[in-house]
């Protein structure tokens, strides 16, 4: 709502008169809807303070570490939900009731399996394809598998397209995988948590029974709820861009999975682990932290500081604590683990780090852990998506349903040629 009104003046002369609105927590924002009349637009390479939307999902304040999810701090969901429950939370505004929770744990169940003529579009990739690539190409296809049932304007099939895409998403994943490392698929198991499910589709063979440990699995659970949505980063506002163009969410989705895929968004967790391995052992702790302080070097700790959060990110305070439950009570002993362990106590310690606020994020935590879980480095980044498409279907949604959506139209600084004759080749 406008409560008061900011004026533009260049050179002395006042050419808009521009509603600021303010929301409910956060920055007030200048709304610059009619700008363009006066011949002016705004430039914001990266978006950097620009408002793309209104939105009531997530809200971050990166100066004091704060990140709620429908108003509830995600250090009290990460501690006392689980997935499902904050996936029902994004989705639907608020923490369900018992009675709503065992619908929609039922309805996820009854969705996990896919439909066999999606099992053959794997024969389609080279078996050492990225699983990302396998990931993005196969949910844009389950857009085939549902023709009839993505009416975009119809509020029931869009969310039979959320509860769809939550539920498959873990048994789309865990097939990537077991088409890397050539092993058949496993079908999901009803009798098993959406997190003891992802690891049974994972790990579990034919030729013996798989137990899923409960430590890996309120881990994974714990992953998967800390990068459940993250507000306006770049693969949700991909999302939300294609979304706006009428296009069905299984595409949409797709498309952020393809923007997450790149390693300044979602492989950073990966990029930490690929440090860890650079470094080695734990005698060479001390000379790569002597490297990253160097400013000639072009050596950088991964997985340190985050560019929303100024102090701290509340995400890794709670990944830390589960990265040491899984490190103890797993026993595993890892060399490139160890490393992270040193590493960690350096920037927890190190009054260089200290006084840059270069603190541990959650994605150090998360690659630790996946790491010790047996989880290959190429999968990190599938993980990633698997957590984070109940935000992106949580923002499609709201899109959709508010009035006066238009399609997304982001205008330029353009600085190329104008007004050249194009001379035909027959008169040179």
């Amino acid at each position: 709502m406008a409560e008061s009104k900011a004026s533009l003046s260049i050179n002395g002369k006042e050419v808009a008169e521009l509603p600021i609105l303010k929301g409910t927590a956060g920055n007030d924002v200048i709304d610059i809807r009619t700008l363009g009349a006066s011949g002016y637009f705004t430039y914001d390479p990266g978006f950097l303070a620009t408002a793309s939307c209104e939105s009531s999902i997530t809200f971050i304040d990166g100066g004091k570490g704060v990140l709620q999810h429908r108003g509830y701090p995600i250090a009290n969901l990460a501690q006392d939900a689980d997935y499902l429950e904050v996936c029902y939370i994004l989705l639907n505004g608020t923490a369900p009731t018992k009675a709503e929770y065992e619908e929609f744990v039922n309805v996820i169940t009854n969705h996990t399996l896919v439909h066999e003529k999606l099992v053959q579009f794997f024969q389609g990739f080279l078996p050492d394809a990225h699983p990302m690539a396998m990931l993005c190409g196969v949910v844009g296809a389950l857009s085939s598998f549902y023709h009839d049932d993505l009416d975009i304007t119809d509020p029931e099939q869009r969310m039979r397209s959320a509860h769809r895409l939550i539920a498959k998403l873990p048994t789309i994943a865990a097939m990537a995988y077991k088409y890397n490392v050539g092993q058949p698929f496993v079908y999901p198991r009803n009798d098993l948590t959406y997190a003891e499910n992802f690891l049974h589709m994972m790990f579990s063979v034919p030729a013996e029974e798989y137990k899923v440990n409960p430590i890996a699995a309120k881990a994974m659970d714990r992953i998967f709820t800390l990068h459940a949505d993250h507000e306006q980063n770049a693969s949700t506002s991909t999302v939300r861009l294609a979304g706006s163009s009428g296009a069905n969410p299984y595409a949409c989705i797709a498309a952020g999975i393809a923007s997450l895929w790149g390693p300044a968004h979602g492989g950073a967790n990966e990029a930490c682990l690929t440090m860890l391995e650079e470094i080695g052992d734990v005698s060479r702790v001390d000379e790569y932290v002597l490297k990253a302080k160097d400013k000639d070097d072009s050596f950088r700790l991964m997985g340190f500081g985050h560019r929303v959060y100024k102090n701290f990110d509340p995400r890794a305070t709670v990944m830390r604590e589960t990265c040491h439950e899984v490190l103890s009570e797993l026993g595993i002993q890892d060399p490139l683990l160890d490393v992270a362990m040193a590493l960690e106590k350096v920037a927890l310690e190190d009054s260089y780090f200290i006084e840059r606020k270069l603190y541990p994020n959650v994605d150090f935590y998360s690659g630790i852990i996946l790491k010790a879980l047996g989880i290959p480095s190429s999968m990190f980044t599938v993980i990633f998506a698997m957590s984070r498409t109940v935000g992106w279907i949580s923002h499609w949604e709201e899109m959709l349903s508010q009035p006066g959506q238009k399609i997304g139209r982001p205008r330029q600084l353009y600085t190329g040629e104008v007004d050249k004759t194009f001379v035909p080749l027959s008169d040179k």
